[in-house]
C-alpha cells in the first residue's frame, strides 16, 4: 500500500488533527515539513493553491482541506471507525467540525492563538491586546456553544472518539496555553475535562508541537548526514 505523506508545519493545529487521526488508525506516515515562510512559494502553491497546511499525499492522490483529509482517512482506513454510525450523531459531528473551521478558528484561535503564541514564539512580536479583546466576545460564544454540545458526554458525539474531537482538540489545546483560557472556560469544567482526556491519548502525546518539531529536526539531521 502507498505511503501516507503529510505536509505540515510543526505546531499547526490543523496539521496535528491529521497526524493524530493517523496515529489513532495505527497507520505509518511520513512527515514532509513546510517552512512557514514558504507557504506562498511556487512549490507549495502547486500542492495547495491557497498556501496552507496540511496537505496529504497517498500514492498519486493529493488532498488538501483538513476536513476532507480526515474523512478520507476514516474511509480509507476502516478501523477504528471515527464517524458515528447513528445518523444524528454523525450530523452532530459534521456540525461541530464546521463550528471548528468557521467560528472557533476564524476570528478566535487565529487571532488569540497567533497573538499569544505564534507571533511571539516564531516572529518575536508583541501581542496586540486590542485584537485579543476584540476577539473575546466571539470566543465566549463559541466556548458556550461547545460546552453545551459536549454536555456530560465523554466525547463530543457520545462515548466514542470521533473526527470532531480530533479536529477540535488541537485548537483548544492551543488556546489552553493562553491567559484567556481561564475566562473562556469559566463555568465550563466539562471542556477542561474533555481536553485533558484528549491530551492523555497516545495520539495526542505523539503529535505535540515539540514532538513534531523534534521529528522534523531529526529528519533534517539524517538528510545532512546522508
Amino acid at each position: 500500500m502507498n505511503e501516507y505523506l503529510v505536509h505540515v508545519v510543526p505546531g499547526s493545529p490543523f496539521s496535528r488533527s491529521v497526524l493524530a487521526t493517523l496515529e489513532e488508525k495505527g497507520t505509518p506516515y511520513r512527515l514532509v515539513p513546510v517552512v512557514p515562510g514558504t507557504l506562498r512559494s511556487a512549490q507549495h502553491l502547486s500542492r495547495h493553491p491557497f498556501g496552507r497546511v496540511p496537505v496529504l499525499e497517498h500514492g498519486d492522490f493529493r488532498l488538501y482541506e483538513t476536513q476532507a483529509i480526515l474523512r478520507y482517512l476514516d474511509r480509507a482506513l476502516a478501523e477504528p471507525a471515527l464517524t458515528p454510525a447513528d445518523p444524528r450523531r454523525a450530523a452532530r459531528m459534521d456540525q461541530l467540525m464546521n463550528v471548528n473551521d468557521w467560528y472557533l478558528f476564524h476570528g478566535v484561535a487565529n487571532v488569540i492563538g497567533f497573538q499569544r503564541i505564534v507571533g511571539p514564539r516564531l516572529m518575536g512580536l508583541t501581542p496586540d491586546e486590542a485584537a485579543i479583546a476584540a476577539a473575546m466576545p466571539k470566543a465566549c460564544t463559541v466556548f458556550d456553544e461547545l460546552a453545551g454540545l459536549l454536555g456530560g458526554q465523554t466525547y463530543f458525539t457520545g462515548d466514542t472518539l470521533s473526527l470532531a474531537d480530533l479536529l477540535l482538540a488541537p485548537q483548544l489545546d492551543f488556546l489552553q496555553q493562553t491567559p484567556e483560557w481561564q475566562t473562556l472556560t469559566a463555568g465550563h469544567p466539562n471542556l477542561g475535562r474533555w481536553l485533558a482526556r484528549m491530551n492523555a491519548r497516545p495520539s495526542f502525546a505523539e503529535t505535540t508541537w515539540t514532538k513534531v518539531a523534534a521529528k522534523v529536526a531529526a529528519m533534517a539531521q539524517a538528510a545532512t548526514a546522508a
